[in-house]
């Protein structure tokens, strides 16, 4: 009798268990709220590499418009990065040291994102007196640089420097981007489609790396909804 009972009610329990698991399931679902990258300004990021004229800013910063000139000779302005997903770092043809790694692991990014129209990549020559736009081809094609989809910029050096201490908040020192300024930086600054700050990476940390490479695809999902 009791074995009968043990019988019939096996098949009760098992259900009683499953509907549990998916109750329990579908609560965690709702309850756990979507990850979002969060959106940096001026007053979110550390002092130090902040400019004092933008570092109480606490809403509303992007990246501030610019002209400059890539590897092609074309003219790269905000508008060749509408409604682009992009990463944007600073280094120099002759570096020897962080650039040639950073310059690694960006091309690891722009072999992944070849076939995503949605995704660009920036870099900015901080020798920019060095940097013509025939050292930057040059430099393009030793390092599988597609035209389309990563942008080698010059310009001029106040401009790329101010870009890069009261916009990308790329780097650690001071400087009034004159003819003494240098920049050394190791940052990857990720941008999303509204010109705002969601992420900062170290270039040559391969961790960073698979941090950049999940947070992108966080980043898309904001506009897959």
């Amino acid at each position: 009798m009791e074995i009968a009972f043990f019988k019939k009610s096996v098949p009760s329990i098992i259900r009683i268990g499953l509907l549990f698991i998916i109750f329990v399931s579908i609560g965690y679902f709702l309850l756990t709220p979507e990850k979002k990258l969060p959106v940096y300004n001026p007053a979110d990021v550390n002092p130090k590499l902040v400019d004092a004229t933008v570092k109480h800013k606490r809403s509303n910063h992007k990246i501030s418009d610019f002209t400059l000139i890539n590897q092609n000779g074309d003219i790269i302005t905000q508008n060749n990065y509408d409604d682009k997903i992009y990463i944007a770092d600073f280094f120099f043809t002759r570096c020897q040291t962080i650039c040639p790694i950073m310059t690694i692991n960006m091309f690891e990014l722009q072999s992944h994102y070849k076939n995503d129209p949605d995704i660009m990549f920036l870099s900015h020559s901080v020798t920019p007196f060095i940097d013509s736009v025939a050292v930057l081809r040059k430099y393009a094609d030793e390092k599988g640089v597609i035209d389309d989809k990563w942008n080698l910029v010059t310009g001029d050096k106040m401009h790329i420097y101010n870009l890069a201490r009261k916009s990308y908040f790329a780097v650690l020192d001071e400087g009034d981007g004159g003819a003494q300024d240098f920049i050394h930086t190791e940052q990857f600054i990720l941008v999303d489609k509204k010109k705002q700050i969601r992420g900062f990476y170290d270039g040559t940390d391969k961790e960073e790396m698979n941090r950049i490479f999940e947070d992108i695809e966080i980043l898309k999902k904001e506009y897959d909804k």
